[in-house]
């Protein structure tokens, strides 16, 4: 029995303020992309706006947006991610937001029942700058396993 969970997260930088008129399309999607994140097989958590504020300051940046939710495995966020109403949202993100400088994306196996933070999440984003692709953290490009995590001896965090 698989006794983890996936954890992943997701930044993007804004173009403008959300009340701007550039961003309208975005924010007029964001409810129905979260249902259908809430509706699809294998989502179990979100980070919703009003856990935000609590450790808004972790990214030291009003511009990014941040996402982060809990999915059963790579394969329930894959589908989400490129098999659903998101990938329309998604092809579209160019007229919403600039290029990062900084990894952007990161995927981590949690305990079930943990609920990721927002600092758990820069750590793992920053561990991919510095390391790369491994069990510890990683992205859709290579994908672990549990077996791999509980195999791999992180570099110090």
């Amino acid at each position: 029995m698989n006794k983890f969970h996936l954890a992943q997260v997701n930044i993007a930088k804004k173009l403008a303020p959300l009340e701007d008129p550039i961003m309208k399309d975005f924010v007029n999607n964001i409810d129905k992309i979260n249902a259908v994140a809430e509706a699809s097989k294998g989502f179990v958590w979100r980070l919703k706006d009003e856990d935000k504020a609590i450790t808004s300051n972790v990214f030291k940046d009003d511009s990014l947006l941040i996402n982060m939710s809990v999915w059963n495995d790579v394969e329930s966020l894959f589908e989400y991610t490129y098999n659903s109403l998101h990938v329309a949202v998604f092809k579209r993100r160019k007229e919403w937001f600039s290029k990062l400088k900084m990894k952007h994306m990161a995927f981590w196996y949690i305990p079930i029942g943990h609920e990721p933070t927002l600092t758990e999440a820069k750590i793992r984003l920053d561990y991919l700058k510095t390391h790369g692709e491994t069990p510890y953290a990683f992205t859709f490009k290579k994908t672990y396993t549990v077996t791999d995590l509980l195999n791999y001896k992180p570099a110090v965090v």
